[in-house]
């Protein structure tokens, strides 16, 4: 039996300079959450591991397992930045994954190294060569019978690839309903592709970076314990304690993870997590273990394998710098569960439906003084919204080497809601009030070795929710959305007293912001109505060279739109060179859908359409359809797009379609 438990994809923000601590009249205050830095401790051996680990996890253990209701998890949006153009003498100009952090490549559905385009489809990794625009290699990764529509995230280093497939376990992942086995396959591109070994990590997989050809992966795994099948008559208490029971009795190989390794030639060995390995904070669950794997694309792996840390935390987030990997919780998503005898029992009748205006029989009294037997019960308490962060670094071979924990209140939006910058870690977050009936946001500012709070901007942008977040140096951005969308520019040079300079309000809101150049920002989402109603795709143009008078410059609005670059920035493309940023889009109205990619010439002052790239129709049962475009690519003097079915290459500058390269 296992926990679902869910992200939200929103937090609100800034609206004022000076922090607010009380609430207005009507609103519940919100929680205060203690800004203390928490610190990992080692276990002393495993006896304690043990100990430590059946205690926390039978507290967090209700009726329905482990947490406090079965629950789930959302899509969470992933990272971007600006794709940088490199050149050599033998490589054609290309442009790479947007990712967060410069020099920090992340792992996304194809990848280009300007002579060949790789990506896994259909569960084959296929690699194209870009002079010639044909296969010159594929390899199944997937088994017969095996799924293998689910998509697979790639990074690649020289000659070699690492793939990774999402396993399904507790719906830690980024996508819908994965399949199979979480598995890392390591692959020689040199010749003919060929597997070099598979690591099949127990948990699944959150996320992973890369530096230079060093791979970190991050996995979750939940405790492997069969908890005993209730009886029809069970009550919740008694259905608690027998969990509780079998939490407290189940070995330590039911929390230590294990990660399976087959070498090339087929030979398997495993190895399991060792206690001195592990890590946890002074509070956590003990219903979940992060493990951080190592895997050095040039080096392959060795008799050290992949090199497992472990930590007793739950996480969701992955965000890293060159130096740093951070890996960060948010709060789990609660409401009250069910008092089963509130519930009439089967064989009374039905109270009838009160006459209106008359007192409603079922309802005490409110002038009559309660009984012992109808004391009110008390309302169960939410637990505190507070997202904990741990750092690792990063900076040398091998495993991570943990160096400080912390916790701030509310939830983040992203990765993007984090941001190192000058020996400190911004993070934004939203915090809501019992109930979900009021929400603030806050900026705060921790010390990147200690992750101790330094200063903060918080009691901001009450009722509201941040739609997006940019940190670009010691500068911010953040978007908010209710009717209007307020744009915000965030003054962050003094850590102990960031402050918000500007704001600018327009319909709509800005789902991803995308720094352009100096004191210019593209932001991609939706129109709205003046009432909030979304209306379709919008890309502004801001003029940020003042923070303290943002304005919008252009805006290019699709009606009955949308694209998947509003939730994940990798779908994005801005080729800087010439100011050309590609975008998928879907639009539907009274003239059919439109699918495809749009193209724009972005420049200082204004966004000019170019046209529309679009994938070859195919026939299915009952009709045609059009494929999406996923992904975008300039590689030399083309546009080179990517969908399920096939890569297309069009030209930079007229958009005309010279080849298509089928992937089904």
């Amino acid at each position: 039996m296992k926990t679902l438990i869910r992200t939200a994809a929103a937090a609100a923000l800034l609206v004022a300079v000076t922090a607010c601590t009380s609430a207005p009249e009507g609103r519940p205050a919100l929680p205060k959450i203690d800004l203390a830095a928490v610190r990992l401790v080692s276990y002393s051996d495993c006896d304690e591991l043990l100990t430590g680990l059946r205690e926390h996890a039978a507290r967090n253990t209700g009726p329905w397992g482990f947490g406090n209701a079965p629950i789930m998890y959302t899509m969470e949006a992933r990272s971007d930045a600006r794709a940088e153009a490199k050149s050599t003498t033998s490589t054609p100009e290309h442009s790479t994954t947007n990712v967060h952090e410069a020099g920090v490549d992340e792992p996304d559905l194809v990848k280009t190294d300007g002579n060949r385009v790789l990506t896994v489809a259909g569960g084959t990794l296929r690699v194209i060569d870009t002079a010639s625009r044909k296969v010159t290699g594929s390899l199944k990764l997937t088994k017969d019978g095996e799924a293998t529509f689910v998509p697979a995230d790639l990074l690649v280093s020289g000659d070699r690839a690492l793939v990774m497939f999402r396993g399904g376990g507790d719906v830690m992942v980024k996508s819908f309903a994965p399949l199979g086995d979480t598995r890392y396959v390591l692959v020689d591109l040199a010749g003919e592709p060929k597997v070099l070994a598979t690591v099949k990590p127990q948990g699944t997989y959150v996320d992973a970076r890369m530096v230079g050809s060093t791979v970190r992966l991050v996995t979750r795994a939940q405790p492997d314990i069969t908890l005993p099948q209730p009886g029809p008559d069970d009550t919740e208490a008694k259905r608690t304690s027998a969990n509780r029971e079998a939490v407290r009795k189940a070995p330590l190989s039911a929390w230590l993870p294990t990660v399976e390794i087959t070498d090339a030639s087929g030979r398997t060995r495993k190895d399991t997590m060792k206690c001195e390995r592990v890590s946890h904070p002074a509070d956590y669950t003990g219903t979940s273990l992060l493990t951080v794997h190592t895997i050095d694309l040039a080096r392959g792996l060795d008799a050290a394998g992949t090199d497992p840390i472990g930590v007793a935390a739950d996480g969701d987030t992955v965000y890293g710098t060159g130096t740093s990997l951070y890996v960060s919780s948010n709060p789990r998503w609660w409401w009250p569960m069910p008092v089963e005898d509130a519930v009439a029992p089967a064989d009374e009748p039905t109270p009838p439906e009160p006459t209106p205006g008359e007192p409603d029989p079922a309802e005490p009294d409110p002038s009559a003084k309660p009984t012992l037997s109808e004391e009110p019960k008390p309302s169960p308490t939410p637990p505190a919204e507070e997202t904990e962060i741990h750092r690792f670094d990063i900076s040398k071979p091998g495993a991570p080497a943990y160096v400080a924990s912390g916790k701030v209140p509310g939830r983040l939006l992203n990765q993007y809601a984090l941001s190192e910058y000058d020996g400190h870690l911004r993070v934004a977050t939203t915090l809501a009030a019992a109930g979900g009936t009021d929400s603030s946001s806050s900026v705060y500012v921790l010390k990147s070795d200690t992750l101790a709070k330094v200063g903060e901007v918080g009691g901001l942008g009450r009722g509201e929710r941040i739609y997006s977040v940019r940190f670009a140096g010691p500068v911010g951005y953040c978007v908010t959305f209710r009717q209007v969308d307020p744009l915000y520019t965030l003054d962050l040079r003094d850590p102990a007293a960031p402050k918000v300079t500007g704001e600018l309000k327009i319909t709509g809101y800005s789902a991803y912001l995308h720094p352009v150049g100096e004191g210019r920002l593209i932001g991609i989402g939706q129109e709205a109505s003046a009432k909030g109603r979304t209306l379709g795709t919008q890309v502004s143009l801001f003029d940020v060279s003042d923070p303290a008078a943002p304005r919008r410059l252009a805006q290019m609005f699709q009606k009955d739109s949308g694209s998947e670059a509003e939730w994940d920035p990798h779908a994005f493309l801005y080729w800087p060179k010439t100011g050309l940023a590609v975008l998928p889009m879907y639009a539907w109205g009274a003239n059919g859908d439109e699918v495809g990619a749009v193209a724009l010439r972005v420049s200082e002052s204004g966004i000019e359409r170019l046209g529309m790239i679009k994938h070859p129709r195919r026939a299915q049962e009952g009709g045609v359809y059009q494929p999406g475009i996923q992904r975008s690519m300039v590689i030399g003097d083309e546009i080179w797009t990517l969908s399920y079915d096939g890569i297309q290459v069009n030209d930079l500058a007229t958009l005309e379609s010279k080849a298509w390269i089928p992937l089904t």
